[in-house]
């Protein structure tokens, strides 16, 4: 049960990170290599103290390492990958598309609307 709720924390982390587009945004771009937090800032017109607040929730969620490099901050992306989300993701597709396929059986199966009710004999 512990182990359950320790995943689900994992889980809110990272889909609390990604649900931004900003922070979604500097994972795509550490994607190309690391980068300072003035340079993540930049092509958001977003201060430093704002960009660093979004790095800090990247980095609570295992997706951001930062290290402190002169006088500046250099980020690049975490060890952590998004195999718990995608994992997550898969089952409730799974889930849906079995339902879906339920649900498209029962529709095929079923007479349409306007056709006469069938009797007995037929």
């Amino acid at each position: 049960m512990v182990n359950h709720m320790v995943q689900q924390e994992v889980l809110d982390r990272r889909f609390s990170a990604l649900a931004d587009s900003t922070r979604r945004a500097v994972l795509e771009r550490l994607g190309q290599g690391p980068a300072t937090i003035g340079e993540l800032a930049e092509p958001h017109a977003m201060t430093l103290t704002g960009m660093k607040k979004h790095v800090q929730v990247l980095e609570d969620a295992g997706l951001v390492v930062t290290e402190k490099v002169g006088r500046s901050r250099q980020c690049r992306l975490g060890t952590e990958r998004l195999d718990d989300v995608m994992a997550w993701i898969s089952f409730y597709q799974r889930l849906w598309e079995r339902r879906l396929d339920g649900l498209d059986a029962y529709v095929t199966m079923r007479p349409p609307a306007d056709a006469p009710p069938r009797g007995p004999d037929t």
